[in-house]
Formats: C-alpha cells, structure tokens, sequence
C-alpha cells in the first residue's frame, strides 16, 4: 500500500483542497488482487459532471496477428513493455474529487478532498485519458497513428528498423517508468513461441481455466465443435436454469477464438442465444468445451514468408437461409497475409437474403 500511495505522490495525483459544496466526491478503496492498489469507485461518477468522454481505442487482434507476421517475416525482434501505473499518466479535463485513500488521511487536513489532477484505476474515462496521452507523447516523436487501427502507430525513416525501436525505447523510458520485459512470449492471455519458421500462437493455460470454470476440466473430449445437420432455434428445449452463467462462458470462448479460428463459427451460433439461452444451447456450448479440452494443444502459427510478399488472399462463403428462427444467412471469410491467416470472421447477415448469389 505504502509503494502504491508513493506512486500516486510521484505522479502528482491530486491536491487536496476543502470539500466544494454539492460537489460529487467519489470514494475510494484498496484491492489485493487483479490490479493492486487505490481503486475509486468510478459507479458513483456522474455523467456530464465528473467524465464525458470514456471511449479508447484497443488493438484490433487482426493487427497484432498482422505485426508479428511482418516480423517473422522480416526477422525483426519482438520485445515487449509494460508501463508502471500507466493510468497515472493521463490527464483529467473534468474536475474530479475523492475522498483521501483510506489510511493515508492527512492528519493535518483530514476534512479535505483531492482534487484530481490525473487519472486513476476505476474512473470513467481513465482509459481514454492514458490513452490520450502516450498517442500525443508519440506524435510528439514522428509516430503516426494508422487509418486501420488508431492503437497502431508508426514511424518511417529510411527504413532503419533497428533505429526506431532504439529510439522508441530510450524516449518511452524519458517519459515514463517501464519495465522491459524482454522478447515477446505472454501479453494479454496468449503465449508466444517463436520458433525458426515464425510465430506459434496459443491459449493453453486461458482454456484450461475456463474448463475448470465450467466443471468440465475432465470431461469426455469431442472430436468435432458441432452437428452440423441439426441448426439451433431460440426455441428448442426450456430455459437453461442459470442464464448468466452462460452468458459467462461464451463470452470467454468468444476471446478464445483469438487464436482458434475453428472455434469461430461454432461459438458465433451459440452467442446469439445470449439474451434467453435454454438446455438445448447450453449442451452446444459443452460440446464446443468437450471439443476444447481434447484440443488444449491447438493454436494458430504464423509462417515466415520465403519473400518480402505481403499480398493479401481473401476467401468468403455464406449459408443460404440457415437460421430456423429468422431465415437469415451467415457470412463467414478469412485473410491471409502471405501464408499465415491473420483475420477471420463469422456473422449472420442483418437482412434476409432472396437468393444463395444475394447471400
């Protein structure tokens, strides 16, 4: 607590300054696990008052599988940063109060609020804030963010790769407290294994903790996701007896499919029984975890092209009418960069199609 408290101080946080009269001062508490530290209670902020914006941009999975295809590629290192309290960094524009962090009350002021000058964990709009200001940290140094994804930026001089990452490092860590964490091998759930043909990408310990979630750690392994003659309808069978529990579950495949491509069309179908899922789609989705746990090894490679080829190979198929329930079609398609795939998708259209050519 204490090293977390001297990092708030660091930053300059806050000010304390006497409790404004019908101000909202928003509490505040300490958490022990996820992120550690002073968290404030962002559900007591009032919009318009205490934060406006609260939208950041996050990277697009295409990108990052596109990025490390290039490397591979290209042969270039991959290393990966982590910024200490990195919504420390960002500035507030609303004027935000909070109670002093508990245990740590001026004893000299101890009636006094703060009064926010950078953001912190559980507000609002803190996202936005940090991500404002390491994009503006980065324009100031030639970096340009890209039409495509605003969370890539990119810097060009003559093509001196080695330089830009000397460079990006040494100005990020003038700028910021980092902590390099070495070549690439885990980010956000996903683990890395570079190997002399590419990338191999896989969520091994992230399935295996969602198997043991849903009590199916030792179940029966499936050989196949789905029946692919029998088509799921909003009414088949009667409501499943814990709705937010499923909910829970697709919703972690879903971030499953972040490496599992095959996993893509089977887990879209049960996602669109979210609002009143039922028995029948809660055994789908056991069966698509049975199929998962007899596949915990799968993942997805990223080849390095014999050349500096970067063409791009679409495919795309659509079903004819196949949902029972509105007669809609679903689209599915996948890219290729090179050889490695690096986005795929599948969808049910919004509008009934009149022909399979339509659809």
């Amino acid at each position: 607590m204490q090293e977390e408290y001297d990092a708030l101080q660091c930053n300059r946080t806050w000010e304390l300054v006497p409790w404004p009269p019908r101000a909202n001062v928003i509490t505040d508490k300490w958490v022990f696990k996820h992120k550690l530290g002073s968290v404030v209670r962002g559900f007591r902020q009032r919009a318009a008052v205490d934060f406006t914006d609260t939208f950041a941009p996050v990277v697009k999975p295409g990108t990052i599988r596109t990025v490390l295809d290039l490397a591979a590629s290209r042969v270039w290192p991959v290393h990966q940063m982590d910024v200490f309290n990195a919504f420390l960094h960002g500035h507030l524009s609303e004027q935000v109060y909070c109670q002093q962090p508990i245990g740590f009350i001026d004893a000299e002021r101890p009636d006094d609020v703060c009064l926010l000058s950078r953001s912190l964990y559980g507000l609002k709009q803190a996202p936005r804030a940090w991500y404002q200001r390491i994009a503006g940290f980065l324009h100031q140094l030639g970096f340009r963010s890209t039409r495509s994804d605003a969370s890539l930026f990119v810097y060009r001089t003559d093509n001196d790769m080695a330089y830009l990452l000397l460079y990006l490092t040494d100005s990020l860590h003038a700028e910021f407290a980092l902590k390099d964490l070495g070549p690439l091998h885990y980010f956000l759930g996903i683990e890395v294994f570079q190997r002399a043909d590419g990338f191999f990408l896989h969520q091994w310990k992230y399935a295996h903790e969602l198997l043991e979630r849903a009590w199916m750690l030792n179940c029966n392994p499936a050989p196949t996701l789905v029946d692919t003659k029998a088509k799921l309808s909003a009414s088949d069978g009667s409501l499943a007896s814990d709705a937010p529990f499923y909910r829970s579950i697709v919703g972690a495949l879903q971030y499953l499919t972040l490496t599992r491509p095959e996993l893509q069309y089977a887990v879209q179908q049960v996602c669109l029984h979210m609002h009143a899922p039922r028995d029948a789609h809660w055994a789908a989705v056991k069966r698509i975890l049975r199929y998962v746990c007899g596949t915990m090894g799968y993942g997805l490679s990223l080849h390095a092209s014999p050349s500096t080829s970067t063409d791009l190979v679409a495919y795309s198929d659509a079903d004819w009418a196949g949902c029972s329930d509105t007669r809609r079609s679903t689209s599915g398609y996948c890219v290729y960069l090179s050889s490695s795939l690096v986005s795929w998708s599948s969808k049910r259209q919004p509008t009934v199609s009149h022909s399979s050519a339509e659809a």
